[in-house]
C-alpha cells in the first residue's frame, strides 16, 4: 500500500453505511487502516457496537447524537463521507408532490449534511485540516420528472452547498469535495 493511501490514525465518518456503496465505502476506509464510525436508524449484525451509532439522521437530534459519537468514540473526526440519501417519492412529475415529500426529500438529501457539517468542520478547521465528501447526484443536473422531481432539486442544493462550503473552508485546510453518481 502507498503512503498516499495509508490511512492509518485517521478517523473517518460516513454516513449511511450499512449497505450499498455507503457499506462498500466503510470497509475500504477500513482497509486502508481509518477508525470509522458508520449510522444508520438500527445496527445491522455485521457492525459491532463501538463502529455504529444509531440515529435518524433526519433530525437535528439525530445529527446532534452522532456528532457526540464521533467525539466520544473518535475523538473528533479527520473524514467524513456523507451517503445518507435516496428517494421515495410517488411518481407523476411535480403536480404529484406535496409539501410533506418535499420537505421529506430534504430532511433526507440536504439537512443531514449540512447539520452534521456545522457541527463537525469547525475542529477541523481549528486542526487546519480535514476532508469532507458529499455525495450528490448526476441527477442534480439531469432530473427524471416522472420520479425524482424533489430528489433531483435536494440533490442540486447539496451541491451548491458543498460548492460554497468549499470555499468557505479550503482556504483554511479543510477540502471539500462533491461526487455524484
Amino acid at each position: 500500500m502507498t503512503d498516499f493511501l495509508n490511512l492509518t490514525g485517521k478517523r473517518a465518518l460516513v454516513t449511511g453505511g450499512t449497505q450499498g456503496a455507503g457499506g462498500a465505502t466503510v470497509g475500504l476506509l477500513r482497509d486502508l487502516g481509518a477508525k470509522v464510525l458508520t449510522t444508520a436508524r438500527s445496527r445491522p449484525e455485521t457492525l459491532t457496537a463501538d463502529a455504529f451509532v444509531a440515529a435518524d439522521l433526519t433530525t437535528a437530534s439525530g445529527c446532534e447524537a452522532v456528532a457526540d459519537a464521533v467525539r466520544g468514540e473518535l475523538g473528533g473526526v479527520d473524514i467524513v463521507v456523507h451517503m445518507v440519501g435516496g428517494s421515495s417519492a410517488p411518481g407523476g412529475g411535480h403536480a404529484a408532490l406535496g409539501d410533506d415529500q418535499w420537505q421529506k426529500e430534504l430532511d433526507l438529501n440536504l439537512f443531514p449534511s449540512v447539520r452534521l457539517d456545522r457541527l463537525l468542520v469547525p475542529d477541523m478547521v481549528a486542526r487546519g485540516h480535514g476532508v469532507v465528501i458529499h455525495v450528490t447526484s448526476i441527477q442534480r443536473v439531469l432530473p427524471l420528472p416522472e420520479a425524482t422531481t424533489a430528489y433531483a432539486a435536494a440533490k442540486a442544493a447539496l451541491s451548491a452547498y458543498s460548492k460554497s462550503l468549499s470555499k468557505e473552508v479550503s482556504p483554511k485546510g479543510v477540502r471539500v469535495v462533491r461526487v455524484s453518481p
